[in-house]
């Protein structure tokens, strides 16, 4: 019985669907997120990934399919009736409450008693490190601080499932790349799922435990962020989370990471298990740390190339432009291109 429920997913979705009038937003998907997970919905503006979130949660209704939390059906239960809470970009603080009354307001709805609610909400500030702050009012804090705020207003509940709506957009580069690692911490410490929607690859890359790739309304790949970058299944995918070379030779289409590819030294011979092309530096970027070499093939074609800046100065980089070079990467770091949808499954 024990395996059983172990067994159940937090959230079951099948054959879900929304459409409005003729546009399909979200088309026949299925997906299974595991309790404890951090999964990811990443893709583009109008991909189906923030409509499949709002079904979740139940700001939207499903014109088909189902969704269940925990082995149970919601697919036509309220938001108040669901075991989620949903953190948004804007944070949605009310601005004339204190901190703490910010995150109380949840239990306070739920009639806990006083001294249980602050004890809780004490717990939740501890939890976000904004231990002392919970006098304060929302407009005497950071970005990132209200950010937090609501991060602890939602997980005060204890919700079965956390949804988070592009939480970080706001927020300048430093600040959200501070707080990726502070949502992964935090993630892991009180064990609630997260179902989290982002258009920002970098993010989806760096706290997933798995990513749903959506384009069009579907999901195109499901997995850890390693696979889904290292063998991506699409062309879409490849060009969308991260960069990567399409090539087409002797018939077979695949893709390779820049960072993969190698530019040889002169008179250097890679073995037989190395793919090389030759080819003439079309232009450079000096990138600090790193190096985007973009290199026209003789047998037709681009690639880029990406290399650590180890010794190398910005004058040495940028007079590569318009040198003849060799390029070279292990045919096993190619991932194959699986462009029919069945396929793809």
């Amino acid at each position: 019985m024990t395996q059983q429920a172990e067994a159940v997913p937090d959230i079951r979705i099948r054959a879900l669907t929304k459409r409005y009038g003729d546009v399909v937003a979200v088309d026949e998907i299925d997906l299974d997120i595991a309790p404890g997970e951090f999964f990811t919905m990443l893709g583009p503006s109008g991909s189906g990934k923030t409509t499949t979130l709002r079904m979740i949660a139940g700001f939207e209704v499903p014109t088909e399919g189902t969704i269940e939390l925990a082995g149970d059906d919601v697919s036509r239960l309220p938001p108040y009736d669901r075991p989620v809470n949903t953190v948004f970009q804007d944070y949605a603080l009310f601005p004339h409450m204190t901190v703490r009354h910010n995150v109380e307001y949840g239990l306070r709805v739920k009639k806990v008693r006083k001294a249980a609610r602050a004890e809780r909400a004490d717990e939740a500030l501890a939890m976000v490190q904004l231990e002392g702050y919970g006098d304060r009012k929302p407009a005497q804090l950071s970005g990132g601080q209200r950010q937090r705020v609501a991060l602890a207003r939602a997980i005060v509940n204890r919700p079965k499932v956390l949804l988070l709506d592009e939480p970080l957009g706001a927020l300048d580069l430093k600040l959200r790349q501070e707080m990726q690692i502070e949502l992964k911490r935090i993630q892991q410490e009180v064990g609630i799922t997260f179902v989290y929607v982002t258009h920002d690859q970098e993010e989806a890359l760096t706290m997933s435990d798995r990513i749903a790739v959506f384009n069009s309304g579907r999901i195109e790949q499901v997995g850890p962020p390693a696979a889904v970058y290292e063998h991506p299944r699409s062309e879409f995918i490849a060009g969308f989370v991260g960069v990567s070379n399409v090539i087409e030779r002797d018939g077979r289409r695949y893709t390779v990471r820049p960072e993969k590819i190698q530019l040889l030294a002169d008179g250097f011979e890679p073995d037989a298990g190395t793919r090389v092309e030759e080819g003439i530096v079309r232009d450079v970027q000096y990138v600090g740390a790193v190096t985007r070499y973009h290199v026209t093939l003789d047998r037709g074609g681009e690639l880029q190339a990406l290399t650590q800046n180890l010794e190398e100065t910005s004058g040495e980089v940028l007079a590569m432009k318009g040198r003849r070079v060799r390029l070279a990467w292990r045919r096993e770091q190619e991932a194959v291109i699986v462009e029919n949808k069945e396929e793809m499954g």
